[in-house]
């Protein structure tokens, strides 16, 4: 990856994750997530939800394929860009993986750390980089 995609992935605050169910029905949420090298990671955490059993893992379960967009706008369209992160995803309860991406994101996101997310995720989606697409307005890579 380019320092400076790595850069802006890395900053990022919030993506945009679209999943597929197996009949290629389409689901986009955002959320909030942590790159480590080849990795991106996003929990499944605490605050409120209808369900645990979410349609976007029940979606990774059946397709693991997924996409994550994170962009930037702005009024003045000369400052726009995004990473497109095409990659496979996985969910993650338990082990060394699980572990560190938990430490990734407390570390990002000083929410989860108020909320307790090392207590009370209940999964992780790891997305592994298979591709990215980026584009800047001024044409200069991300």
């Amino acid at each position: 990856m380019p320092p400076a995609v790595v850069a802006f992935l890395r900053d990022g605050r919030v993506g945009r994750l679209a999943t597929a169910d197996a009949a290629g029905r389409p689901l986009v949420v955002p959320v909030c997530y942590a790159l480590d090298g080849g990795h991106l990671y996003s929990a499944i955490d605490a605050k409120p939800k209808r369900t645990r059993n979410l349609r976007r893992l029940r979606n990774i379960e059946v397709n693991p394929q997924v996409a994550l967009v994170v962009d930037h706008y702005e009024e003045d369209w000369t400052a726009l860009r995004y990473v497109i992160v095409d990659g496979a995803a996985e969910i993650l309860r338990e082990g060394p993986d699980f572990t560190r991406a938990i430490t990734l994101l407390l570390g990002k996101y000083p929410q989860y750390r108020a909320m307790g997310l090392e207590r009370e995720a209940s999964g992780v989606i790891k997305i592994r980089v298979r591709g990215l697409r980026h584009w800047r307005s001024d044409t200069v890579a991300c």
